[in-house]
């Protein structure tokens, strides 16, 4: 059963206008990934040390995980994660504070 369904609508609040924009959204090209996180960590910089911290404290935890000695994996393995995320969360604060510093201390007045 196939069949085509016409609907027409004479309403002139429903008449399509068709533009030459793009509904898509559009980049920059002069952007580069590099030069946009270069960018974003002179903005907040305690960002990359968290990465960088997370990172090295899993590469850390993945170097240790075969002298773990008799300690079960899934305790190495929180042990491991919670590391990582205090410090992730000692960065974010430290950067919070960071900010605020340079929000009401250090910004001259007007």
């Amino acid at each position: 059963m196939t069949g085509k369904v016409s609907v027409q609508c004479n309403s002139p609040s429903a008449k399509m206008t068709s533009t030459t924009e793009s509904v898509l959204p559009t980049y920059e090209e002069a952007d580069s990934q590099t030069s946009k996180f270069m960018r974003k960590s002179k903005e907040s910089p305690f960002v990359p040390i968290g990465m960088a911290g997370f990172a090295a404290v899993v590469a850390f935890g993945l170097y240790k995980l075969k002298s773990r000695g008799n300690t079960k994996m899934s305790v190495h393995l929180i042990h491991m994660r919670v590391g990582a995320q205090g410090f992730v969360v000692g960065a974010m604060t430290c950067g919070v504070l960071y900010s605020m510093y340079r929000e009401y201390w250090a910004k001259p007045k007007e």
